[in-house]
């Protein structure tokens, strides 16, 4: 009966910690497991309007816009059957950073969230 109980009782704890909701970096929530790396962050010594052409052409080549919210910078797609979010944030007029982060049906992941920020970079320069 003891051994029921404890099998339960960690069962429920198990459970209670692996679900939930996970903020995402357009400022909702997302259904998921809170304890995985989904976010990949870079900084570039360039402009916010720089940095949001090179996301937006980005995500619409790997996948499908589905958020342009250009009054904050924070973006949306939709990449091989996961969700993805960026944020670009002025940090003081010479420095911008890119916060990517893509999350699948339950857990992050933090391996297209690199390829995504990778690209941004890549984008970047071809822009020079």
């Amino acid at each position: 009966m003891k051994m029921k109980l404890l099998v339960s009782l960690a069962f429920a704890g198990m459970m209670a910690m692996l679900s939930g909701c996970v903020g995402t970096e357009d400022g909702h929530s997302h259904f998921g497991a809170p304890l995985t790396k989904d976010t990949i962050t870079s900084r570039y010594e360039r402009p916010a309007t720089q940095l949001a052409a090179a996301t937006r052409t980005v995500l619409n080549r790997n996948g499908k816009l589905v958020l342009d919210n250009s009054v904050n910078n924070t973006f949306g797609a939709r990449i091989d059957q996961r969700d993805v979010f960026v944020r670009v944030t002025d940090l003081d007029g010479k420095v911008t950073e890119v916060a990517v982060q893509a999350r699948g049906r339950v857990g992050g992941d933090v391996d297209l969230a690199a390829e995504i920020s990778k690209q941004i970079g890549m984008e970047l320069m071809a822009q020079r």
